[in-house]
């Protein structure tokens, strides 16, 4: 079968791979879209320290059910469409003992820590299928990726009290718009790039700010009052918006950590501890969260067209990479479309 793979930093290929079958517990899905993540474009850029080479990329994903494996249950047929929970969890350690199994101690990714779903076929736990027969194959891409700022919402406990400052419009940013504009509260979007921020107010935020060309410090102390925003929603991975995120919020607040910034980053410890800021990791999703998005996405409002930059096949995966690490500020959603 054909499958997408990173041999190296910055070197695409394209490999033959034997189709995998379905054992003891697993179902053998046939893929028909998979979205770049930018933990992909790390990947490429040899910039992600959980990876090792060669590497299928790839936890976006689109499929349809082939075979099932002994032992899964009843529920589960062949033709089914379906979006995947790409992470583990090992049921063991201090997280998933907590119930927390997004955080597990030693999950391994799709595309990360193991090969993801850029390939024709993949072979995945049954637990970790979600079915849904009224999103479309490429609705179903998207839902992983929305997922993530759901998430991030739902750790910040937001309400239709909160204003909310959101760091970064790419799709985990704009799922956290999305989610908190849901919930209520006023959004407000920051970015370098005004098409995302254009974006972004449609899908919710209230007020959209490109930091390059407008003080964000005035711009924030108009909005509200005088006093910072009640939530700050890191999802820029930025050592800039990381310091911006406690420099703005207002006292009490909370502080949703979502990005990994690529260097160290040094703060003031007065920053959080006279203001007695909640700062808050948020990593990965729950199937709560998935269920979450779905239910959203089912609504029809979610501007598909706008958010996917490309759809490609897979032979243009190595350019398409290229193209993205040279510019990736113009991209917003690479999907692969695997012709079936």
């Amino acid at each position: 079968m054909k499958a997408i793979q990173i041999v190296s930093p910055r070197q695409v290929k394209i490999a033959e791979l034997p189709v995998p079958c379905a054992g003891r517990g697993e179902v053998l899905l046939q893929i028909k879209y998979v979205g770049f993540c930018g933990s992909d474009l790390s990947t490429y850029l040899g910039k992600n320290s959980m990876v090792q080479y060669p590497r299928v990329p790839g936890h976006e994903i689109s499929a349809l059910v082939v075979a099932l494996g002994e032992e899964v249950p009843v529920g589960f047929a062949p033709g089914q469409a379906v979006t995947v929970v790409p992470y583990t969890n090992c049921g063991q350690c201090s997280s998933c003992r907590k119930g927390r199994y997004n955080a597990c101690r030693y999950n391994q990714t799709l595309g990360v820590q193991r090969d993801g779903a850029m390939q024709e076929y993949i072979v995945v736990p049954w637990q970790k299928l979600v079915i849904n027969k009224e999103l479309t194959p490429l609705e179903l891409a998207m839902v992983e990726p929305l997922t993530v700022g759901f998430h991030a919402v739902d750790r910040g406990r937001i309400t239709d009290v909160d204003t909310v400052l959101v760091f970064g419009c790419g799709m985990i940013g704009c799922g956290a718009i999305i989610r908190a504009a849901h919930r209520g509260a006023v959004v407000i979007a920051v970015d370098v790039a005004d098409k995302k921020l254009e974006l972004a107010r449609e899908i919710g935020a209230a007020f959209c700010i490109n930091s390059l060309t407008t003080n964000l410090h005035e711009r924030l102390m108009e909005i509200t009052g005088g006093n910072g925003p009640d939530v700050v929603v890191e999802a820029a991975g930025n050592s800039a918006t990381y310091r911006a995120a406690l420099e703005e919020a207002s006292f009490a607040a909370r502080v949703l950590c979502i990005g990994y910034a690529k260097e160290e980053i040094s703060f003031e410890t007065r920053l959080w501890v006279q203001k007695e800021i909640d700062i808050l990791g948020a990593r990965n999703a729950t199937p709560a969260d998935f269920e979450a998005v779905v239910s959203y996405l089912k609504q029809g409002s979610f501007p598909l067209d706008e958010l996917v930059t490309r759809i490609i096949p897979p032979e243009e995966a190595p350019a398409a990479m290229a193209s993205w690490a040279a510019d990736p500020g113009s991209v917003m959603k690479i999907l692969v479309k695997f012709e079936q």
